[in-house]
């Protein structure tokens, strides 16, 4: 039995620059960070006493022989894909997955992790980062960017650039106390509401041609917050950026937010946060703010309608966190 452990992920500035669509053309640029919220994989042999050949266990419970009877898009491609069979394998997360902080790419992440030590491999990061990339979004053929899975295999607080030769992964060079300083500054708020992703990816991969100013603001937007980071002066510039950034994004599809997070956004405003935006594709999930000490009471006061979850940079990745022996072993 093994136990992988895969962060989620905060994208801050360049979301949609990703699309392959646009790096192709333009190359992209992002600036994000993962933090210690994780999805859990569970994997273990399924003893052939059993009259089915596998099992998945997420939000319900799938038991198949071939892939072509499992519901799990990523399930069934990555079955299919590394002829995987005779194991039971358990999902569970500390947060809510379709909520704008990648957890499908984690999950694909760390399945793809979980097979590999199976096999008695270790894969370099890129190589888990590639390889989910290419079963989402070429296998499964969902819509999106390759950003989620390069950060939930590497972890960190990088800058990614993707342009028509590939990937790139590099850590920002940040002082530990000017990196616990940006941690405690930002707040982030569950909305309580999940959605599926790809819709909203579709419609603005779609618009990539007529937002390319928008989109090419958003990248050069990721240098500028870079500089602030690496730089020796105040960090509300940081969070002056989001806000810009929250603009530009929110045209790139009118999908992207709705009213109610309109009205939270502007209350958190309101009560003192310099920044934020929505996480993630849109139209639900998680809401991230730059809030200074002396104004955090004030902002936790007006979103009360929503969940604050204190979370802390991580900079570990995908890794296996447990081997050891199965009861069916």
């Amino acid at each position: 039995m093994l136990i992988s452990r895969t962060p989620f992920r905060i994208s801050f500035f360049g979301g949609g620059t990703d699309f392959e669509d646009y790096f192709k053309v333009h190359g992209g640029c992002i600036l994000s960070t993962t933090i210690d919220k994780y999805c859990y994989i569970n994997w273990r042999d399924l003893p052939a006493l059993f009259s089915y050949r596998n099992q998945f266990s997420y939000s319900k419970i799938e038991r198949f022989n071939e892939p072509d009877e499992v519901e799990h898009p990523v399930i069934r491609e990555a079955f299919r894909y590394y002829k995987i069979d005779r194991v039971q394998i358990a999902y569970d997360a500390d947060l809510p997955a379709r909520s704008g902080l990648g957890a499908s790419s984690s999950f694909s992440v760390g399945l793809i992790n979980s097979y590999y030590r199976y096999i008695g491999q270790t894969p370099d990061k890129m190589t888990l980062a590639k390889e989910a990339i290419y079963l989402e979004r070429v296998l499964c053929r969902e819509a999106g960017g390759v950003q989620d899975q390069l950060a939930a295999a590497f972890g960190g607080l990088n800058k990614m650039t993707f342009g028509p030769d590939g990937y790139e992964v590099k850590p920002v060079n940040i002082g530990p106390d000017r990196k616990r300083a940006l941690n405690k500054n930002l707040m982030l708020f569950f909305t309580g509401f999940t959605r599926l992703s790809d819709e909203i990816a579709r419609d603005q991969k779609q618009n990539i041609p007529k937002r390319l100013g928008e989109l090419n603001e958003m990248k050069a937007l990721t240098d500028e917050a870079e500089k602030i980071l690496v730089g020796q002066g105040d960090l509300v510039p940081f969070g002056n950026l989001l806000n810009k950034t929250w603009e530009l994004k929110r045209t790139l599809s009118n999908k992207i937010t709705v009213d109610y997070i309109d009205d939270a956004y502007k209350k958190a405003l309101n009560a003192g946060a310099v920044g934020g935006k929505l996480l993630g594709a849109g139209g639900g999930g998680f809401l991230l703010f730059y809030v200074e000490e002396d104004a955090r009471q004030s902002v936790m006061a007006a979103l009360t309608d929503f969940y604050h979850i204190p979370f802390k940079f991580e900079d570990e990745g995908s890794k296996i966190i447990y081997e050891g022996v199965s009861n069916g072993e």
